[in-house]
């Protein structure tokens, strides 16, 4: 039934994405680039959920988080990145109606999932700094996945409720996109019906989740800081702070560039911006977070080490 009614709503069949920039002598320098890049995040978002699913010290409610950032970074990475490296070397980058709706559909899935894995991240740490004799029981096996099967939840529902009012609409003249991805706000703009319903149910559904999750995340940390004001060891302070650093270094990048990249968003003079900015959380972010959780952390170096040595004796 939704196939034909997007069929007998829209004349327009396929789009054409633009991509990152229209200069022909930046092409070739940023393919290589952004291969590079890809090549980073899928082997390095790989090489972390290995690490944790052979290294029986990291089986924690930290390093469980921890696994499904990198499983969501490594997929969402993968919904989008192939087809932008295609409008480098190709002169016209064209995406199918349905697989414009399919790319749009599984990039809300993972971008909501990640901003709740950050949330459920952020309550893991309190719990394990504001009690730490109550952590195996606040955080049992049990609650790690319902908190996960929650994230995905969320992300699932919000992904049908863009997609669902995306598809209810006419695309009848320009079937240009000026982005790399099929993004909502890009998709906005070429419709020649009425997109207010959409406009709404975005600024409801985004709102609500960085809302939602802020206030969980500044709650939680405001809970951390008082509970490291009360410890009187500076090594107390370091270990808390520690384990602390990589989640908010992951935060910032994310919900930073995240709000960077809609601000203003349905104004065409903003879509350079909006474009660059998506740039940090669709493609540096997945690529930083295996880094920023191995370098940061004494229990995946030594387990880095550990496996290494499996390796090669």
């Amino acid at each position: 039934m939704m196939q034909m009614t997007m069929e007998n709503k829209s004349s327009v069949s396929e789009f054409i994405l633009m991509g990152l920039t229209d200069q022909p002598e930046l092409q070739l320098p940023l393919f290589v680039l952004f291969l590079m890049n890809y090549t980073a995040t899928v082997m390095g978002n790989l090489s972390l959920m290995n690490l944790i699913c052979l290294n029986s010290n990291l089986h924690t409610p930290m390093y469980f988080f921890i696994f499904n950032l990198s499983f969501i970074d490594f997929c969402y990475s993968m919904v989008f990145t192939p087809k932008m490296l295609m409008s480098f070397v190709v002169e016209k980058n064209t995406i199918s109606f349905r697989g414009c709706m399919t790319q749009l559909f599984f990039f809300c899935v993972f971008i909501n999932a990640e901003s709740y894995v950050l949330t459920a991240m952020a309550y893991d740490r309190y719990v394990a700094i504001g009690q730490p004799l109550m952590y195996q029981v606040v955080m049992s096996p049990k609650i790690c996945c319902l908190l996960i099967f929650g994230s995905y939840l969320m992300g699932f529902i919000s992904a049908t409720a863009h997609t669902g009012c995306m598809v209810r609409l006419s695309f009848c003249d320009s079937n240009i996109i000026n982005h790399y991805m099929c993004d909502i706000f890009p998709l906005l703009q070429l419709s020649c019906s009425s997109t207010y319903v959409n406009e709404l149910m975005s600024y409801v559904a985004v709102g609500t989740a960085i809302i939602l999750c802020s206030l969980i995340i500044l709650v939680s940390y405001a809970m951390i800081l008082f509970n490291i004001i009360h410890i009187s060891s500076g090594k107390g302070w370091s270990k808390a702070l520690g384990t602390c650093g990589s989640h908010i270094i992951t935060v910032s990048l994310f919900y930073g560039s995240g709000l960077l990249a809609y601000v203003n968003p349905s104004s065409a003079e903003t879509v350079g911006q909006a474009k660059f900015f998506s740039v940090f959380y669709t493609l540096l972010v997945p690529m930083l977070n295996p880094l920023i959780y191995s370098l940061r952390n004494k229990d995946v170096k030594l387990a880095m080490k550990k496996s290494w040595k499996r390796i090669t004796s």
